[in-house]
């Protein structure tokens, strides 16, 4: 097979979708990689490092969209890429279609497999491709969002870990999974006051048993999201419903009980946001401002740290690349149950209920698909 990867040109987006180290393992297997001349370069990886490591190099995308048999990207195809998609083509990267109507409708009419990275499943019914990149954001929430706070970026003028004298910020997060969990963690760590909301009680008891002395937790129950958010100087949302829109869990009437200059970090932007008033922003232009509330909804957070996010993300995906550009994606799904869960699209046909609940599509199983 032949694995195509283009440079992605999501504005700000600097990594790639695959690494040197995932080009030699394919090129290994008895494959062949083509990768877009530049595309690793935001990522620290000259093309000599692919070509040292049996990649092709190609002039622009619509050679790499033209002759490869399966496409591996980090971000959703943006139009102009979705125009470069035919049909049996297997496209393999995050796809978030629940708040995306143009591109779900575009990859219907590609006649493309599509397989989602945010909807692979493992054995314990979690998310393996979306960990690492979970992981990531959930670090750099905290992060981001302190630099909001900050009065010269229009925040409240708030440290995160107070002075002595000086009480530390207030950060509420919801949402206990892997985002809310390494938010909690990094916001702790820079000496704020954290709470944690979430309805799971067997999370609440897993956050309590491990970093019950880090940060506290609470049921996330209307009144008490409401109370916490109002009091808070920084909410994280890192709610995530697999392949579904998120829940709205901040309305707009909200933001009017809230301090002026608090922040709202909206790490579910992607699969349309947790907050009435989310909007998804870029790096160059991450915060806007409602009801004197500062928004932070940049869509595609770990393209912030590149280098980082490219090898944890190659490290996850590289052994379902593996498996699709070996058996092909319909005899790997068939083997794999938890890859199967991944595909979204194919032969014009929706396999992902959330996401046709979502947009009114009417859709097929998986297994189905395999049929067709």
């Amino acid at each position: 097979m032949k694995i195509g990867c283009p440079t992605e040109i999501k504005p700000q987006e600097y990594r790639v979708g695959l690494t040197p180290n995932a080009v030699r393992e394919l090129v290994g297997h008895g494959h062949a990689a083509l990768i877009q001349r530049g595309a690793g370069l935001g990522a620290g990886f000259e093309d000599a490092d692919y070509l040292a490591a049996g990649a092709e190099i190609a002039a622009d995308a619509a050679e790499v969209f033209a002759t490869a048999d399966m496409i591996v990207k980090v971000k959703e195809p943006q139009a102009a890429e979705r125009a470069l998609l035919r049909e049996g083509q297997i496209l393999f990267t995050y796809l978030h279609l629940a708040p995306d109507p143009d591109q779900t409708r575009d990859l219907l009419a590609s006649g493309a497999t599509c397989i989602a990275y945010e909807t692979v499943t493992d054995v314990r019914g979690g998310l393996p491709l979306l960990a690492p990149m979970s992981e990531v954001a959930g670090r750099l929430a905290p992060q981001m969002g302190a630099w909001t706070l900050q009065k010269a970026n229009g925040g409240r003028g708030v440290l995160m870990g107070g002075v002595p004298g000086v009480g530390p910020a207030n950060v509420v997060v919801i949402g206990g999974g892997v985002v809310g969990t390494f938010a909690a963690r990094v916001a702790a760590g820079m000496g704020a006051e954290v709470t944690v909301l979430d309805r799971s009680l067997p999370r609440l008891r897993y956050l309590d048993d491990v970093f019950g002395g880090m940060f506290s937790t609470r049921y996330a129950s209307a009144g008490a999201t409401a109370d916490l958010v109002a009091g808070a100087d920084m909410v994280i949302g890192a709610v995530l419903v697999p392949g579904a829109a998120a829940p709205k869990l901040v309305s707009r009437a909200q933001l009017g009980d809230m301090k002026h200059g608090a922040v709202l970090v909206d790490v579910a932007i992607d699969q349309g946001g947790c907050f009435e008033t989310s909007r998804a922003t870029t790096h160059d232009d991450p915060v806007y401002e409602v009801d004197g509330i500062r928004h932070y909804c940049v869509a595609n957070m770990p393209g912030a740290v590149p280098r980082t996010s490219t090898i944890a993300l190659g490290n996850a995906t590289l052994p379902f690349v593996l498996a699709l550009a070996d058996k092909g994606w319909a005899a790997a799904c068939r083997e794999d149950t938890h890859l199967l869960q991944g595909l979204n699209i194919h032969a014009g046909r929706l396999t992902n209920a959330p996401v046709g609940l979502a947009l009114g599509i009417d859709a097929t199983t998986p297994d189905d698909a395999l049929e067709l």
